[in-house]
């Protein structure tokens, strides 16, 4: 299930606890859940996005195993905020550095280099997030990847569309309409076509500006 409410103490204490959860996270079998609570936290705790985009460049400068398992869950959580979080100004040129130099330059045809490039790219197009990436997501994104949206259409087959973390619903909908154009032939038609979102409770227009990867994880 997606995080629910949490109680928080000091931004301190969270801070040490984050720190706490960046050590286990490089033993971890299974890194998602704990990379998901590391995103709820900095969610709930804007302050400290700074911190862990500091914490993470520290990890992922000279580890002991470059490349090895431990390091690249470090590389996947900076993935995953770089897709939810932009940094402030100076830590953004910070990572920047860090990704440019410590890392394309030295390592250029490693795994690090392909998340280094993924991350510069989305760090471009991240405005924020209302939701944390939902499980899914954190997936798709350690795997440099995209999900597959479906949406359902009357009176058609659903349609399949590939979105990023950055993915509006004014470009799936407009993906949709252009299919449904085509399938229904109805080039001529003056209707429109609008985006919904449907649960066992309620059904509401989304707006177009809105993340679908934010929809989903609601969805979870």
């Amino acid at each position: 299930a997606a995080p629910g409410p949490r109680s928080y103490t000091t931004l301190r204490d969270e801070a040490v606890k984050l720190f706490n959860s960046l050590q286990q996270l490089e033993l971890e079998r299974d890194p998602v859940p704990l990379m998901q609570g590391v995103l709820q936290t900095c969610l709930d705790l804007p302050p400290l996005v700074d911190e862990i985009y500091c914490q993470l460049v520290k990890q992922t400068t000279e580890p002991p195993a470059p490349g090895g398992q431990g390091d690249l869950h470090y590389w996947q959580l900076l993935t995953c905020m770089s897709c939810t979080f932009l940094p402030s100004p100076p830590v953004l040129r910070f990572l920047r550095f860090h990704l440019d130099r410590q890392v394309l330059s030295r390592f250029p045809a490693s795994e690090m280099a392909k998340y280094a490039c993924f991350i510069r790219e989305a760090l471009g197009k991240t405005k924020g997030r209302e939701c944390v990436p939902s499980l899914e997501e954190i997936l798709v994104l350690m795997r440099r990847q995209e999900m597959i949206c479906t949406v359902h259409c009357p009176g058609a087959p659903a349609c399949s569309v590939a979105i990023s973390s950055h993915t509006t619903a004014e470009e799936v909908r407009s993906r949709v309409a252009q299919e449904l154009v085509s399938r229904l032939g109805l080039s001529q038609s003056p209707n429109l076509f609008a985006l919904y979102e449907q649960s066992r409770r309620r059904e509401q227009p989304v707006g177009s500006t809105t993340l679908l990867a934010d929809v989903l994880t609601r969805f979870e």
